[in-house]
């Protein structure tokens, strides 16, 4: 079946996680564990851990077992000066631009932070939306709920009209075994449990043009 919508990751996926974005953002969680909820440095790590693999995500963590502020926890861990560390890419803006599918930003993150990277890397009007940890509350990705949620917000009936591409293999290989065909964006040159890998936009209209034909 053709390709009719592409879900695009956000963090460390339309940037390179060589930026130094992401590791920002995981410094900002664990101040504000530490600082808002009282959490000891030392169990800081372990406990995100342990979060990431039983809901998805620290914050669906620290929603299940913490009073929390969670529009004050996004808007602290996201407070970062993006254009300190994005580039934009010309050359992945004309790529993501003109592909003829429709396209959505996919991610854990919130609305904000996914608008202020997008306009930092000049692909606002690239998309058609966004897909955020709000929009599909109290799901996460990889769960298969936050999935059914993306499909219904894209107008989309059947997963298999859909490619995703997300940076995290736990992703990848939960949309794979629902149906979306997958791209692991990495520069490993393995897709693991994914369909595919990518490490550079400039090959994604190829992968694409594969797919359907």
């Amino acid at each position: 079946m053709p390709i009719t919508t592409i879900l695009f990751d956000l963090d460390d996926t339309l940037y390179p996680a060589s930026s130094g974005v992401w590791k920002l953002i995981k410094d900002r969680m664990n101040i504000f564990m530490h600082e808002e909820l009282g959490i000891p440095w030392d169990q800081i790590p372990l406990l995100r851990e342990r979060y990431f693999r039983e809901y998805g995500t620290t914050l669906r963590g620290l929603q299940t077992h913490y009073h929390l502020d969670v529009n004050a926890y996004l808007s602290f861990v996201h407070d970062i000066p993006l254009s300190q560390y994005l580039i934009p890419d010309r050359r992945t803006r004309d790529i993501i631009k003109t592909l003829p599918q429709k396209k959505y930003i996919f991610t854990n993150a919130d609305a904000d932070h996914a608008k202020r990277v997008l306009k930092t890397l000049d692909l606002t009007d690239c998309f058609s939306g966004i897909i955020d940890i709000t929009a599909v509350e109290p799901y996460c990705k990889p769960m298969e709920q936050a999935f059914n949620i993306a499909l219904e917000v894209a107008g989309e009936p059947e997963a298999v009209n859909c490619v995703l591409i997300d940076d995290l293999p736990t992703t990848t290989k939960a949309g794979k075994e629902l149906g979306f065909y997958t791209i692991l964006f990495a520069k490993t040159g393995d897709p693991g449990d994914a369909n595919a890998f990518l490490d550079d936009f400039r090959d994604l209209p190829a992968i694409i043009s594969e797919i359907n034909n």
